[in-house]
């Protein structure tokens, strides 16, 4: 095989089943490759392997990013040299941030030219080393299939994250044998696997763990995207449920449980629900499965989780155990053997803790303290249209979102089933990733309701990328909840700088966004702009069997509420005009955690 084939046949061989990429020369050989490939598996009757070409390598990015953390598989990007490799740069940092599996194969050119300012060069292991996993620069071609097999292993094992493959032009030319099996050296690396995956949770450290929770009265689970990443909702829910405990989750941890559930007390944190961080503060044991207590959930993290006498944390990292908050029990692991070692060992003991005063104060926070807003508003609010979106996926759909207001709604207002039908940049906060993303996940899942909720300010950042929608004939549905601005930036401006409305607003007022998707083949392309329409409309919108588009004209000072301020406690949160606010916190005894064992 050439090395181009070489690479092809390993791709496949991980189980890939699409490719997201742009062309160029210096990967030319990869593409033609592709094509030899499924020309072969044709012939042979067999699945192909289609390659999804975007408007623009960020969006192949985030497509592969959207079928990765759709299906908990690797995701797969594929471009050219100079700038196709650096319009990957943000994917990149993306899911390196949401410890997302990606694989990025980028041309390179020729190993003579690499450091001659040839064409289209960019130092791409100079560029990537910061902002991924691992980046590999492919110089000894004997070593090629190897290392694409081992980006594989990289990027999927322990906390996953992109790996970058540069491989020079010559290099892809090379013709060897090929092996179909190898990886490369990483004696370090799989050591460290090893011994966090041998480290099960023992019998000592359950009694300990237990022993916490006897003496807890209102315990509460803090769970986080690691507990997605590592397949163990599943686990979470079965803990949970068998000890009676409630559970919040963080912006990537939605889906880890289902959110109808009466003890799913949903998302906490800076634009949490403001019973989940009334919760947070009247916990007397917070248990950290998967979560890193970042900013935007801790904010004060002197005062986050106050009267918690004890913080237990599971985690694959260890770096993140004590690293923002002291814990006093931990355990560093695979976190679905972690949870069913608990969950056996408290079966097994006749662990039966009874929080049914805890359980009736969930209840009430939940109704006292309930998501609202200005239902009598002749304008349109956007809560109202997810709402309606989200009465008719029952909690099904796969929504991606982009950054902004429209994010935060649709993670307060719509509700989730089970994990993977979440996506967003949460981290990095990266605007155009919505769009991509549903189309990366409705490739993964074809037979699935799609929805990408986005902003007017947010959907411009990859807008190109409806096209591409409508090339592929995808029925993804696009929710476009238009506040003619950067309606969070102007939030932030109204609260904190005295309502200088500094370029907030920038030029979005001319935009034709319904002739513009029309002119890129969508055939349902739709302004909604009366309140009374809005079931009617978005019961169409959802119905239509293809592509699908809906702009809707919604109130521009709609807020995002609650709020809890930068490195502000959850004490001072911001609960708006419609949702009350606790003037009084509830008062919990707080014996020092040396009680508690």
């Amino acid at each position: 095989m050439t090395g181009a084939q070489m690479v092809v046949q390993a791709i496949a061989d991980e189980g890939v089943t699409a490719i997201f990429g742009y062309s160029g020369g210096a990967i030319l050989p990869t593409y033609d490759a592709v094509f030899l490939y499924n020309e072969a598996q044709q012939r042979l009757g067999r699945t192909l392997l289609p390659l999804i070409v975007p408007a623009n390598e960020q969006g192949a990015g985030f497509m592969a990013a959207g079928y990765s953390r759709s299906t908990g598989q690797v995701g797969v990007a594929l471009v050219t040299s100079g700038p196709g490799a650096t319009n990957m740069v943000t994917p990149v940092r993306d899911c390196m941030a949401d410890s997302v599996p990606m694989v990025v194969i980028c041309g390179q050119v020729p190993r003579s030219a690499i450091g001659s300012d040839a064409f289209q060069e960019a130092p791409v292991a100079a560029i990537m080393g910061s902002v991924a996993k691992h980046v590999f620069l492919v110089t000894e071609p004997e070593k090629l299939e190897a290392t694409i097999r081992t980006a594989f292993e990289l990027a999927r094992s322990g906390r996953p994250g992109p790996v970058v493959v540069d491989i020079p032009k010559d290099v892809q030319n090379w013709q060897g044998a090929f092996q179909g099996k190898g990886t490369l050296p990483l004696g370090v690396y799989r050591r460290r696997m090893e011994a966090v995956s041998a480290n099960r949770l023992g019998d000592e450290q359950a009694a300990s763990f237990f022993a916490a929770l006897a003496q807890a009265r209102r315990p509460l689970i803090y769970a986080g995207g690691g507990v997605i990443h590592a397949e163990a909702s599943r686990e979470l829910r079965e803990f949970a449920a068998a000890f009676g405990i409630p559970v919040v989750t963080t912006l990537m941890g939605i889906g880890a449980v289902d959110t109808y559930e009466p003890l799913s007390l949903r998302m906490l944190g800076m634009h949490g629900a403001a019973f989940a961080n009334y919760a947070v503060d009247d916990c007397d044991m917070l248990i950290a499965i998967g979560a890193r207590f970042d900013d935007r959930v801790a904010g004060n993290v002197g005062k986050f989780a106050p009267h918690a006498r004890v913080i237990a944390q599971i985690d694959i990292d260890a770096a993140e155990i004590n690293k923002v908050k002291p814990v006093q029990w931990s355990h560093v692991g695979e976190m679905p053997d972690a949870l069913r070692a608990l969950t056996a060992y408290g079966r097994r003991t006749g662990v039966k803790p009874d929080f049914s005063a805890w359980h009736a104060e969930v209840a009430e926070l939940k109704r006292v303290y309930a998501m609202n807003y200005d239902r009598d508003s002749a304008l349109i609010q956007p809560y109202y249209v997810l709402e309606e979106i989200n009465r008719i996926a029952g909690g099904n759909a796969i929504i991606s979102t982009g950054v902004g207001q429209h994010q935060m709604w649709a993670a307060q207002y719509c509700d989730f089933r089970g994990p993977r039908q979440w996506l967003t940049s949460g981290s990095m906060g990266t605007m155009g990733f919505g769009l991509p993303a549903a189309i990366g996940a409705q490739v993964a899942h074809p037979d699935r309701l799609v929805i990408d909720v986005d902003g007017d300010a947010s959907v411009r950042m990859n807008f190109g990328e409806l096209e591409t929608v409508t090339t592929y004939d995808l029925p993804v549905k696009v929710v476009v909840l238009n506040n003619i601005g950067d309606g969070m930036v102007r939030q932030w401006q109204k609260l904190f700088f005295d309502g200088r409305m500094a370029s907030s607003d920038k030029s979005l007022h001319k935009k034709d966004f319904v002739k513009a998707a029309q002119a890129d083949g969508f055939e349902y392309a739709v302004r909604l702009d009366r309140k009374e329409d809005v079931p009617r409309v978005v019961a169409e919108f959802l119905a239509f069997p293809g592509p699908a588009f809906l702009e809707v004209m919604i109130d521009v000072d709609a807020g995002v509420f609650p709020m809890v301020g930068p490195g502000q406690s959850y004490d001072g949160m911001i609960t708006g005009p419609h949702i009350p606010t606790r003037q009084v916190a509830t008062k919990v005894e707080r014996p020092g955690a040396s009680e508690m064992f």
